[in-house]
């Protein structure tokens, strides 16, 4: 088993490996390194020479911002199968930061810089809305992207089960877990009181866990995977879309539902949603019933569990959300 290299921030290590990879030339020296974002799960950096700028980016066998817990080492080489898939698709390709170059070995990808690009995260502070120009691109790009790459079009598969597992335990179980070992007043204080009959529902976890089984099934359609706020850039450029780590070849209500439910908790307006997820319909076809059902399981898990967003919402919101996803769930 090959030794994988940890990188760090340091510019002459990092140089030493960038020359060794000949992403970097002999002669090419390292002006600047910067962190290009908030990014949770990788080692992520911008690299700055005379002559170019570019990303690097790693997988470790945990997430980077919470080391304790594990994540899958090698989720980069799939993050980099997505890119190889898409780039036959040019328009897009075009959306996407290129992929320059892959170390299999250490789990390093050498991705384009997209420059001072901010994501969409704002959405979710009081007040923010997504205009509809912004809102039509980022459907279009997705119905686009299921249109384009499945099964029926496609002989390569990409079932990332490792990285599935992961948010498989953090989406359909950790939340209704009793002690999860997260208390939901520290969140927000009131949360954890809320949260209980949710842990205690026991038809809702049958629920949860019958949507869980599909999430975990292979589907006919590739999917970005985390299709969210986070994962939209505004750029000098348009809008890009990035980390596609969480990508499988999926359902898309799962991937619609997702995206639905971060406009909700967003507090964009039932027009809005409404308007996305007809943007999507007109492009291509979705079961509306279960896009609901995986909207409610994103709803509860980002207010109950591990992956908490900033939330403008107060206490009273998200129990109303709570409690709409909880019904969408136990009357479907």
């Amino acid at each position: 088993m090959e030794h994988v290299q940890e990188l760090t921030a340091d510019k002459t290590s990092l140089e030493n490996y960038l020359k060794g990879q000949t992403w970097l030339q002999l002669n090419e020296s390292i002006t600047a390194v910067e962190v290009p974002g908030d990014g949770n799960m990788n080692f992520t950096i911008r690299v700055k020479t005379k002559e170019q700028s570019f990303i690097v980016k790693q997988s470790r066998n945990y997430v980077e911002k919470y080391p304790q817990v594990p994540a899958p080492e090698e989720r980069a080489l799939r993050e980099a199968e997505f890119y190889q898939m898409v780039a036959e698709h040019k328009s897009l390709s075009q959306q996407m930061p290129q992929l320059k170059g892959v170390d299999k070995v250490n789990h390093v990808l050498n991705l384009e810089d997209l420059g001072d690009g901010v994501d969409y995260t704002f959405l979710y502070q009081k007040g923010n809305n997504i205009s509809d120009t912004d809102l039509e691109q980022i459907m279009s790009f997705v119905a686009e992207l299921h249109r384009s790459v499945n099964v029926k079009t496609t002989e390569a598969r990409l079932p990332n089960k490792e990285m599935r597992k992961l948010n498989h335990e953090h989406m359909f179980i950790y939340p209704y877990l009793e002690n999860n070992g997260l208390n939901l007043d520290d969140i927000l204080p009131g949360l954890k009181a809320i949260g209980e009959p949710f842990k205690q529902d026991e038809n809702l976890k049958r629920k949860v866990e019958v949507l869980g089984k599909r999430y975990l099934q292979d589907g006919n359609t590739l999917l970005h995977g985390d299709f969210f706020p986070g994962s939209w850039l505004k750029t000098d450029a348009g809008i890009k879309f990035i980390d596609p780590e969480f990508c499988f070849f999926g359902d898309v209500e799962f991937e619609i539902g997702v995206t639905l439910a971060h406009l909700k908790m967003a507090n964009q307006s039932e027009a809005t949603i409404e308007k996305a997820l007809k943007t999507y319909k007109n492009l291509n076809p979705i079961d509306e019933s279960l896009c609901q059902q995986f909207m409610a399981v994103e709803i509860l898990r980002r207010i109950l569990g591990l992956a908490q967003l900033p939330l403008s919402l107060d206490l009273n919101k998200r129990k109303k959300i709570l409690e709409e996803a909880r019904d969408i769930l136990v009357k479907s």
